[in-house]
């Protein structure tokens, strides 16, 4: 005869892998479009602010704190593999969701200085499938943004434009202006030589 306690723990086995797949299936779903995978080591964070940080990131942005085990099953196999190292102690994981990167990480380091929290920094990221470490982040926050990147560009194409228009411009006023004959200029009369 088979106890309840035995049945009941001969189930949860089960129900614990459809609990962990349904996580990792939920942080693949977020990772689907995302430009940006970052670890912030969040030890010792209250829920309060972790609340902060969520509600100061832009909405194309999202702070989650997961399993370290989910997120390194979720990333296998995937562009975001290399973050893996980083998926160690306490994490939590921004993932950003458009190529506004800077204004994405802003908002942590705002409150990192507000917090006076130097050592919760970031463990790593994963952009364009390059892992940056904590010390390459400074790259990553020195990026233009779209808007920025947009006007370099058009600044770019404008200046051949404007330079062809000016130098167009001014051999139009040159052959408009009337051709005036040769003046001659009146000589200063030379000077009396002195007498000896």
């Amino acid at each position: 005869m088979t106890s309840v306690r035995s049945a009941a723990g001969a189930a949860l086995p089960p129900i614990r892998m459809a609990v962990e797949r349904a996580r990792q299936e939920a942080l693949r779903r977020e990772l689907d479009g995302c430009q940006l995978l970052a670890g912030i080591w969040c030890h010792g964070f209250t829920v309060a602010q972790l609340r902060s940080i969520r509600a100061s990131l832009p909405s194309t942005a999202r702070l989650l704190v997961a399993k370290n085990s989910d997120l390194a099953a979720a990333v296998e196999g995937t562009r975001w593999e290399s973050l893996r190292p980083c998926a160690r102690g306490m994490n939590a994981w921004l993932f950003v969701r458009s190529d506004e990167i800077p204004p994405a990480l802003r908002p942590y380091r705002d409150f990192q200085k507000e917090w006076r929290l130097q050592l919760n920094d970031f463990t790593g990221a994963v952009y364009e499938g390059r892992l940056y470490g904590p010390d390459d982040f400074a790259q990553l926050e020195a990026m233009p943004t779209r808007v920025q990147s947009y006007q370099y560009l058009l600044g770019c194409l404008q200046m051949p434009a404007v330079s062809v228009l000016a130098a167009l411009r001014a051999r139009q006023e040159a052959m408009a202006q009337p051709e005036k004959p040769p003046t001659e200029e009146a000589a200063p009369a030379p000077a009396p030589a002195p007498e000896k």
